[in-house]
């Protein structure tokens, strides 16, 4: 595993709501390695967005707050760092692709400003010189005739291509890590492919590392060295990539994979995708034990009596799991 460069060590971050409090991130662990991938999966509820603007303090506070746990970046904890401390990490060395790029850009500015907004507001340059090096990062995430398309608002960009526009807003410092949230959300499969393949040569340009949230175990597959699997505001399988697919221990991850469309069987000899049954259940009153016990097949009465710890069962695989 490479050099850390991020560390969440017991992360909690929960929110006060008139029902109670939502335990969101209930003591999550994770680290990204200088230049790897970091796959963050899970299904919809699980905590991962939380994780993610946790690390760049992007929690409305109130309701939420952070009732536990460190974000280690580069060896400084972020969760006691104020907002003028925060904003000069942020963009110049933690960055973030949003799940919807319409919410991350003004519908009444050029999206050339928009980009050339976060330099001056990092780096000392004139508006002529910032506007100059938003239109050199829309040309490198491959944006036709950006010199043009500088000067055109959100808009007049197609999903795929405003998708671009943000990735270019996120990079325009070149900072060291990204965090992309659900990058490919909206899109056709095939400008899917284009924006996967679009952040991992970003990935290589700028000697970066990239935290990938998604839902989507094929795009897992093909883009990460290393996965986090979450489940109701916890980790439950941390591994490389390979060693997942090949050897998934936790019954979550397991059907995660099973659920997986597979197109390299013959149409007669393919079945039914599996399922899993149940949903995640309330972070209000997480239940006893292991969160996932309610839908697991091989659940016992000493799932429900103790939490499962996250332990290791191989040289860089940890899961939590009593089986």
């Amino acid at each position: 595993m490479p050099e850390s460069l991020l560390e969440i060590r017991d992360l909690k971050t929960w929110f006060k709501t008139d029902d109670g409090i939502v335990r969101a991130v209930d003591g999550v662990s994770m680290a990204v390695g200088r230049g790897e991938t970091l796959a963050v999966v899970g299904e919809s509820g699980c905590g991962k967005t939380v994780t993610a603007r946790s690390v760049l303090k992007l929690i409305d506070m109130p309701p939420g707050r952070f009732a536990g746990g460190e974000i280690i970046w580069r060896g400084r904890d972020l969760v006691p760092l104020g907002p003028k401390e925060m904003d000069r990490i942020r963009a110049r060395e933690i960055t973030m692709v949003f799940q919807e790029p319409m919410t991350a850009l003004n519908p009444v500015y050029p999206v050339g400003e928009q980009i050339a907004e976060a330099v001056r507001a990092h780096e000392k340059l004139s508006a002529r010189a910032a506007l100059a090096r938003a239109v050199q990062m829309m040309r490198l995430v491959q944006i036709p005739n950006p010199e043009r398309r500088a000067r055109d608002y959100p808009h007049q960009f197609s999903g795929g291509m405003r998708q671009r526009v943000v990735i270019a807003m996120a990079l325009v410092c070149g900072p060291q890590l990204l965090i992309a949230d659900e990058p490919t959300t909206a899109l056709d499969v095939t400008i899917q492919a284009q924006i996967l393949d679009l952040l991992n040569d970003m990935k290589a340009r700028f000697g970066m590392a990239i935290m990938l949230i998604t839902h989507a175990m094929g795009v897992v597959a093909e883009n990460a060295e290393r996965v986090v699997v979450m489940y109701a505001g916890k980790v439950v399988e941390d591994a490389p990539v390979g060693e997942l697919f090949a050897n998934p221990r936790h019954p979550y991850t397991q059907g995660l994979i099973r659920a997986i469309p597979r197109v390299d069987v013959k149409a007669e000899h393919r079945t039914r995708l599996a399922q899993i049954p149940g949903s995640v259940p309330s972070l209000l009153n997480p239940p006893m034990g292991c969160r996932f016990a309610a839908r697991c097949a091989f659940a016992t009465g000493a799932c429900v009596a103790e939490e499962p710890p996250l332990r290791r069962v191989g040289p860089d695989h940890k899961v939590a799991c009593i089986l």
